[in-house]
């Protein structure tokens, strides 16, 4: 019930998948209210501070970005948002050096693997909730997003894809750490060669390659040559991102994520609406069973597609 820091400084080395570029990071143990914190070193040598909270998210697509995208920002930081709210990490600082945090093999394993040999330290002041209270919902071109009332922390994620190696895909659980480092933690990011060449125009996918992307052709088949992690990893990466991007409510949530063949702007809109209604939702230090599960209502939509950590 109290707030958690890591043990010790934690650097990582790798490129940004979109821009390609090198990129350092530093997790460095913050004290209590501190939150997740980017310090965004520029070229300059100057100091950006900038919040992982839900206020200062850019609405994109393809990532999610915190800071204005014309100036001090830094993107794609969905898959280490998710493995410190997965494992309980209230405050951190996270020293970076470019635009885009490393994208590591596509997932946030090596986050996990990093956390856990640092270590969590448990701080001298209580954690806060954001418990749900009445469902809020979302929808956006056939996608649709909820939040409704529940007795943990729980994601229902459905994805429905034409590529045949995809299809329709369901995860449903409650989060755990252990469930996540087991589960989710593992699921790369995805992407199909149709879209490869337009993404390469437009400046986004230039560090993307078989180490950390699962690549799919357009009669299903998966290109690279160790093939899936998990038979459905697709819909568990997708869950993965939610997590994440669930993390910049910048308290724990107890509720329920549902959403339909969504994304990171569809997951931004959805805690955005619930933030902005005060009835939906109450602040609590302590978790409690007191709220009943509310009977969840089918969703109907239309269908639509060189790195490591050093611990110090």
């Amino acid at each position: 019930m109290f707030q958690q820091t890591i043990g010790s400084r934690i650097d990582f080395a790798g490129v940004g998948v979109h821009g390609g570029l090198p990129v350092k990071l530093a997790l460095i143990p913050a004290e209590v209210n501190t939150g997740v914190v980017f310090h965004l070193v520029d070229k300059r040598g100057m100091l950006h501070e900038i919040k992982a909270v839900s206020a200062n998210t850019a609405l994109m697509d393809l990532s999610t970005v915190v800071g204005d995208p014309r100036g001090a920002h830094v993107a794609t930081i969905e898959h280490l948002m998710a493995a410190l709210y997965a494992m309980g990490v209230d405050n951190v600082v996270v020293r970076i050096d470019a635009h885009e945090t490393p994208i590591m093999d596509g997932c946030a394993e090596t986050y996990i693997k990093a956390i856990e040999a640092a270590g969590i330290v448990s701080q001298p002041a209580k954690r806060r909730y954001l418990r749900v209270l009445k469902p809020v919902s979302v929808e956006m071109n056939g996608m649709r997003a909820e939040y409704r009332p529940h007795n943990g922390t729980r994601f229902e994620i459905e994805i429905d894809f034409a590529n045949p190696a995809i299809g329709r895909q369901v995860y449903e659980a409650d989060l755990t750490a252990e469930r996540f480092a087991r589960d989710l933690s593992r699921a790369r990011t995805f992407g199909f060669m149709a879209d490869v060449e337009r993404l390469w125009a437009a400046g986004y996918a230039l560090g993307s390659s078989l180490e950390n992307s699962v690549v799919l052709a357009e009669d299903g088949r998966v290109i690279n040559p160790d093939g899936l992690r998990y038979a459905d990893e697709f819909v568990r990466h997708k869950t993965l991102d939610a997590v994440g991007d669930q993390a910049l409510a910048g308290v724990r949530v107890l509720g329920c994520y549902r959403s339909y063949r969504g994304g990171h702007k569809l997951n931004a809109l959805a805690l955005q609406a619930l933030l902005a209604d005060r009835r939906a939702y109450e602040i609590v230090e302590m978790p409690s069973r007191r709220v009943d599960p509310v009977r969840h209502a089918p969703l109907v939509a239309v269908a639509a597609p060189a790195y490591g950590p050093q611990v110090l």
